[in-house]
Formats: C-alpha cells, sequence, structure tokens
C-alpha cells in the first residue's frame, strides 16, 4: 500500500515510528506536510495539490496527525483528500468532533461512561455555583482548546478558583470546571486504542510534588494492564466519536477524562 501521513511535524516520534512501521511491513509511506496543500473545490472535478503543482497519485489511505492548533486547515485538507476518494484512518468529522472538550465529555455522558463531575457556563456570576457543582476545592479549570496539560490549573482553594474563574471570564475565555480526583495520586493510565481494540496502556507517575496536569513534561510510563471493563471503556470512548485511532487518558482505575490525539 501507498500510505500517507499528513502533518505539520515530519520530524515528530509518531511520524517517525508509522514510517518505520509501515516498512516494515512492506509499504510505501510518504509524508505532507498539511500547509503545502491546496485546492481546487469543485463538484465537477474536485482536486488537492502540493508545492509545484503536485498532484497525490496512488494514495490508498492517509493517516492524519493534526495538531490542535493546526485542527482548522488540517481538517480542510483531509476534508478534500476525503472528497476525491482517499481512504483516511479518522474522518474530518470525527477528529473536528473530538476536540471539542465539551461536546465530548456531553457525548460520553449520553453513553453513560464514568467521568469527573464538571461545570460549564458563561456568566462570571455563576462562579460560585460552578465551584459548588463540582464540590468545591480543590479543583481543575480547563481551557476548552488547551490539550497536553496547557491550559489547565490546578485551582487548590476556594478563594484560588473564585480568581482563576473569573480571570478567564473577563477574557471571554471558554473554560470548563472539574472536580479533583485526589484518589489518582499524581498518577494517570493512557491506552492506545486502534479500530475497536485496546493495543496497550502505559501508566504514568509525576516525577514531582503534585499532578499529572501540572508535570506533563516530568513524567515516568510503564507498561500497565487494564481491566476488561477499562478497555470496554476505551474502546466506547473511541466509538462514540467515530475515531479509530486513538489516545485514551483516565485517572484512577475509575474515573475517566477524555482525552485524544489524532
Amino acid at each position: 500500500m501507498r500510505i500517507a501521513v499528513l502533518s505539520h511535524s515530519p520530524n515528530a516520534y509518531t511520524v517517525r515510528h508509522f514510517s518505520d512501521a509501515a516498512k516494515q511491513r512492506g509499504h510505501e509511506i510518504v509524508f505532507i506536510h498539511t500547509s503545502y496543500c491546496y485546492m481546487n473545490i469543485s463538484s465537477t472535478a474536485p482536486a488537492i495539490y502540493y508545492r509545484n503543482n503536485e498532484t497525490f497519485e496512488n494514495l490508498d489511505a492517509i493517516i492524519p496527525r493534526i495538531s490542535p492548533k493546526h485542527t482548522f486547515y488540517g481538517t480542510s485538507v483531509l476534508r478534500q483528500f476525503e472528497l476525491i476518494g482517499v481512504y483516511t484512518l479518522n474522518s474530518s468529522v470525527a477528529i473536528t468532533w473530538s476536540r471539542d472538550k465539551l461536546r465530548a465529555l456531553q457525548i460520553l455522558a449520553k453513553k453513560q461512561l464514568p467521568l469527573p463531575i464538571t461545570g460549564f457556563a458563561d456568566s462570571p456570576e455563576e462562579t460560585e455555583k460552578l465551584i459548588d457543582v463540582v464540590g468545591g476545592a480543590p479543583l481543575i479549570v480547563r481551557l476548552l482548546e488547551g490539550t497536553e496539560g496547557r491550559g489547565t490549573v490546578f485551582a487548590e482553594t476556594h478563594q484560588a478558583a473564585v480568581s482563576v474563574l473569573n480571570a478567564f471570564k473577563q477574557l471571554k475565555t471558554n473554560i470548563l470546571v472539574q472536580e479533583y480526583i485526589q484518589e489518582a495520586g499524581g498518577v494517570d493510565i493512557r491506552c492506545i486504542v486502534v479500530g475497536n481494540k485496546v493495543v496497550t496502556a502505559v501508566q504514568r507517575n509525576s516525577l514531582g510534588s503534585g499532578s499529572i496536569i501540572d508535570h506533563h513534561s516530568n513524567l515516568h510510563t510503564t507498561p500497565v494492564k487494564i481491566t476488561s471493563e477499562e478497555k470496554k471503556n476505551g474502546r466506547s470512548c473511541c466509538q462514540s466519536d467515530e475515531i479509530k485511532l486513538s489516545e485514551r487518558r483516565y485517572h484512577s482505575l475509575q474515573t475517566w477524562f477524555f482525552g485524544s490525539r489524532h
């Protein structure tokens, strides 16, 4: 097969690993830089081009690795590949849906999957009520568009929570407020889901004081076996967003947080 990885980062470790795995299995793999693509959007002859008017011939599949900050253009390019009939591992719609944390949580709640208690409001006048909804401080404040620990604040006291929430609201920034899972003890587990199967899982331990959210780049990881119920939850998360390849994160062995990279 001739497979393309669609990304902004040709040297990213996931791109390198995809390339190595494909070559080991006898496939041809190419890298497509998202920003170098441009499109002809037409009902009769839609096309997508690369620099120097290069076209994409005989592609069998696209593996999208689109970072959150490039979601808009990245999914636009991916949608154009879908339009011309190229198979995409994760669809443009599924990636767009998964990047909306609020929507993702609401869908998972509809599926009755275990989640941290989460509050969401628009008006600064609801600050105290939001804090009460999640059980008070300590609590977590998350930007809707943040990933990998970025845009996440741990508010240890009630006054800190009030200050953080009001500051974000003054900036007209959409945020989620979530309960802090103290039982996690600075540990979370990530599982990799491919299709309808959990293929592996790792446990991440914070090497510093505090929680995983405070030390995203200061972690120790080890392989771990998860239960059949946890595997079922991981598969259900992906199915709810129509994702075929995803990384799912949860804190403790009972409460799930939604998270993904595609």
